[in-house]
């Protein structure tokens, strides 16, 4: 078996959507096993908002230096503006998995 190439496993560090199934087809039996499925591999979004949370931090810091201490503030800006993106990546995740966690299983059609 090989390795996935490099910018694969990049965006599964980044993007959890591979981790979950659609639950919106197939039959009743086939809806209910994806959300059971997806309801057990939501446990990993927590992984995913420490990982934003840390690169927004990183990102924030490393715009922090270059206007502060460097003061470059036009290069700053290429940190600052990724470092503010992670807050609503943050949000989405974490509504995802409030929804998993708290509301009840969808009733078949």
């Amino acid at each position: 078996m090989q390795d996935p190439p490099f910018g694969t496993l990049l965006y599964r560090y980044f993007f959890f959507d591979w981790l979950f199934k659609d639950a919106s087809r197939g039959n009743v039996f086939e809806r209910a096993a994806a959300w059971r499925h997806n309801c057990e591999q939501a446990h990993w979004l927590l992984t995913y908002m420490r990982r934003w949370l840390w690169c927004g931090l990183v990102l924030y810091a490393c715009g922090g230096y270059f206007e502060l201490l460097l003061g470059l503030q036009q290069l700053s800006a290429f940190f600052y503006i990724p470092a503010s993106l992670t807050l609503p990546v943050n949000a989405v995740i974490g509504a995802a998995w409030l929804g998993f966690k708290a509301l009840p299983r969808p009733i078949g059609k």
